[in-house]
């Protein structure tokens, strides 16, 4: 009689091949990731002949420290201000107004007049900026 041997189920999953195989593939993805040449965009380049008409000076609005509002050196209330600032897009609608706000000022201050404007229908409204050096 010959005795033969029955093999038993294994019940447990030898991983070892899966993880030489994942460390394989991370390398390769590390390797040729820094090759890859991500979002390169050739933007395209406006001319002189693009630009419009020189524009005309902006209105400057300058809020001061204090919360007040000057328009051509004069301390305004904010009616007065609208008043003033439509008067002058009256003459030349095309004009933008600019607001000159010192940088200690609060941002709520310089919100308020742009919103004062806006709700005025003045849609050319910004911030005038110093350059940086």
């Amino acid at each position: 009689m010959s005795r033969t041997r029955k093999r038993r189920l294994m019940n447990q999953i030898n991983v070892v091949p899966y993880i030489d195989v994942t460390l394989v593939l991370l390398v390769i993805f590390m390797v040729t990731a820094p090759m890859t040449n991500p979002g390169v965009v050739d933007l395209p380049s406006a001319g002189q002949g693009v630009l419009k008409q020189p524009q005309l000076p902006p209105i400057v609005l300058t809020v001061k420290k204090n919360g007040s509002i000057e328009f051509e050196s004069k301390s305004l209330q904010r009616d007065a201000l609208l008043l003033a600032v439509r008067a002058m897009l009256t003459q030349s609608p095309e004009r933008s107004v600019v607001i000159a706000a010192d940088k200690n000022v609060k941002y709520d201050d310089v919100i308020g007049v742009m919103d004062l404007l806006k709700r005025n229908k003045v849609d050319k409204v910004g911030l005038l900026l110093k350059p940086a050096p």
